[in-house]
């Protein structure tokens, strides 16, 4: 076709797309298009899928039918726009599945799942689209971009790539058969793993089991062990962790232990659930698809977009910190020993035992009452007169309570955000309790993600698990819950503050290892005195908070260290290990359950670490973040850890630079939670902190440098590799 017949085609070239039905077809009508949960029923959701999927296929084949020459605008950013119709609904559905899940629900996640993974695969190894791309990234050293529409055809280009538009027909058509038996084993493990968790309370038959426990823990037990079909009985929901929260305060051992097993050995086939088989045919699948790209590992394929990058960059990050970490945990179960021997006690400690008698000490050198404590922490005061009032102060947010915005549970509280010039930023929504429908732990995501294109502004969800009080009674929480809100709410900010003109860069659209790292400078917030005195009041009496309570919550924070900061080292570091298998190497743990516990037990015995006193936060049969769907944290909990490496050196920066500021705030929201993924993040970090990352503050943090413990260490200097060494 010549020139001008080609651009006459071009300009009439007007494809035919279908047009989707029902609630999901198009955007909400409520503000900030929120979904309206009162027009959505669970049988909307099947059908929306299959009408997202078929209209965003038929988006794609418009651009490949393209007659005009591939552009970043006919080609890349056609792309950023199709499957918006699939977008809502996916949304919508991995919150509800997450948060007030049915069996319904659930069947519709195991059906959709490969489905969907097989959909991505169509899109992303279509080879004539892939051809298109690559024809503008070829190109690109001739085009003028910003620096966002940069990164979003870096982003696409490497996607695609990575997802295996390079490899022959034959392996493409192995990747996708990998990629939907993955989808089907994650959801299944995630299905698994919750109820285990879900279903198998500790159950006891007298009050006296349960003795330390207050009355009102007593009678919610009672109240749970009826609704669970044991009327008369008494029963304790396991939540998402190794430890469980209730264990320091039980004092008959024999019910410390019971309740400790029940979570240790959760899905592990001593109780009804076993998901050790699936973990290795999981393990396996992942480790031949980095084999068809030519990685060793799962952990060297998926680490490509990371800020760390490759394997040994995290390990040796993680492992400087082993030697002081073991010698920690000796020196304190020593400690433990002793005081269940000043107890009468003729046992050494164990893992049931150690909170209890670590908060017996804590209490004994730094004078602190758990329970005193959370007698300031009233819930609702934490969010509106602490995370509220830190936000107004920071950044200056306010924010406003609505009951006009439909809720998918009623213990969901939302509130629109304003700007300081009373402009509307987004709508944030507010879960805070425990309950059955609910998978453990605390995380944030968005309903409607910000785009200068589309023109929407976010709407953000926080969800935690905290248990929840009686009728009646105070909603109390402990300063452990108090942190993941402040956490959970830096994420917030991050999807809140995002500036992007393209949702796949928007806010929190991060690298795995950067994203926890804005929530997580979020919590030094918390404590800070004029903050905490506008918000930690006495329930009761309204009287703040005392300034020595807080000296000693701070100084206690380096108490402990060897199981607070061990258990996470030990499940970062198992992650790794299972994503460091070869295909060889995890297909001689199939079939066999036994071996796969060998293997979990061997990966952090040969580091030194004292699992039997420590075991990791989570054993792999219920790690939800590495192997249900979607893993996001596969071979990358470490992200945890290095991503406070960046909030305790960010600390450090706003200490020697004032504090708590509106000039500090708006530096960090102008360097860091403004810019989604649309820069490279070394860059980020030093555009904020004015240099490069630095671990000491972390290790000084956590109590493992400084005093005497310092020479004995053996922990390096702080600097990290240089970027030239693979962090670049």
């Amino acid at each position: 076709m010549d020139p001008i017949a080609a651009a006459q085609a071009a300009n009439d070239y007007a494809p035919d797309l279908p047009e989707g039905t029902g609630y999901f077809a198009s955007e909400s009508a409520l503000p900030f298009h929120a979904p309206d949960f009162t027009k959505i029923s669970e049988e909307d959701y099947l059908p929306a899928f299959e009408q997202g999927m078929a209209i965003e296929k038929a988006e794609v084949q418009a651009i490949i039918g393209n007659p005009a020459a591939p552009d970043f605008e006919n080609t890349i950013v056609a792309l950023e726009k199709a499957g918006s119709m699939l977008a809502r609904v996916s949304n919508v559905f991995s919150q509800l599945t997450g948060t007030n899940t049915t069996d319904r629900l659930d069947q519709i996640n195991t059906a959709i799942s490969p489905r969907l993974s097989a959909h991505r695969d169509s899109i992303n190894l279509d080879p004539a689209l892939f051809a298109r791309v690559r024809a503008v990234y070829d190109n690109r050293a001739a085009m003028a971009m910003t620096v966002e529409d940069a990164r979003l055809l870096e982003n696409r280009y490497n996607n695609m790539v990575h997802a295996g538009a390079l490899l022959n027909d034959a392996e493409r058509e192995q990747v996708k058969a990998i990629n939907t038996q993955l989808s089907t084993l994650t959801t299944e493990f995630g299905q698994l793993a919750r109820d285990a968790m879900a279903d198998q309370p500790l159950v006891v038959d007298t009050r006296e089991e349960l003795s330390g426990l207050s009355e009102s823990d007593i009678q919610a037990a009672a109240d749970f062990a009826s609704e669970k079909g044991f009327p008369g009985k008494y029963a304790i929901a396991l939540q998402n962790t190794t430890q469980q929260p209730l264990l320091p305060l039980l004092e008959n051992r024999e019910t410390r232990e019971r309740l400790f097993r029940l979570s240790h050995d959760r899905a592990d086939g001593t109780n009804a659930v076993d998901t050790r088989d699936l973990i290795a045919r999981i393990a396996l699948l992942r480790a031949q698809k980095a084999e068809l790209f030519g990685e060793p590992d799962w952990a060297s394929y998926t680490m490509y977009d990371r800020m760390a990058k490759q394997p040994r960059t995290a390990l040796d990050f993680m492992e400087q910190m082993v030697p002081a970490l073991a010698a920690t945990q000796r020196r304190e179960a020593e400690l433990l020993d002793a005081a269940i021997r000043a107890d009468g006690g003729d046992f050494t400690v164990q893992p049931w035992d150690w909170y209890r008698y670590a908060n017996r000490i804590k209490a004994e050198q730094f004078s602190l009452d758990e329970d005193a404590v959370m007698q300031y922490f009233q819930l609702e005061r934490v969010l509106e007169d602490g995370i509220f009032h830190m936000a107004s102060e920071l950044y200056g947010l306010s924010f406003e309570r609505r009951d006009d915005i439909p809720l998918y549970h009623p213990d969901v509280w939302v509130y629109t955000v304003f700007e300081e010039d009373g402009s509307e930023l987004g709508l944030f929504y507010f879960d805070p309790f425990q309950r059955p429908s609910k998978r453990g732990g605390a995380w944030m995501g968005n309903f409607v993600d910000q785009s200068h294109m589309t023109g929407n502004k976010p709407v953000i969800y926080n969800v935690l698990n905290i248990p929840k009080a009686p009728a009646g009674e105070p909603q109390l929480v402990s300063f452990d819950w108090v942190n993941t809100a402040f956490h959970e709410f830096g994420h917030a900010v991050h999807g809140l503050f995002a500036d992007q003109r393209y949702e796949s860069l928007s806010g929190t659209a991060t690298a795995r290892d950067f994203v926890e790292y804005p929530s997580q400078v979020h919590e030094m917030w918390a404590t800070w005195p004029s903050i905490l005195s506008n918000y930690a009041k006495h329930h009761a009496t309204g009287e703040t908070i005392p300034d020595e309570m807080i000296a000693r919550i701070e100084a206690a924070a380096k108490f402990n260290q060897g199981y607070d900061f061990g258990e996470v080292v030990e499940a970062a570091l198992l992650d790794m290990k299972w994503h460091a298998l070869s295909a060889d190497e995890a297909r001689a743990l199939v079939g066999d359950p036994a071996a796969v516990d060998a293997f979990e037990r061997k990966s952090l015995t040969d580091l030194g670490l004292e699992i039997d006193l420590v075991p990791p936060r989570y054993r792999s049969t219920y790690f939800n973040h590495i192997f249900s769907s979607p893993a996001g944290y596969s071979a990358g909990y470490y992200s945890y850890l290095w991503t406070e490496m960046l909030d305790r050196d960010s600390r450090k920066w706003f200490r020697e630079n004032g504090g708590l500021t509106r000039a500090n705030g708006d530096h960090y929201r102008k360097t860091v939670l403004s810019r989604g993924g649309t820069i490279d993040y070394f860059d980020m970090f030093e555009n904020f902190a004015g240099r490069q990352p630095d671990v000491q503050p972390m290790l000084e943090a956590r109590g493992l440098v400084g005093g005497e413990e310092a020479a004995d260490s053996e922990v390096s200097d702080g600097a990290l590799p240089p970027r030239t060494a693979g962090v670049e």
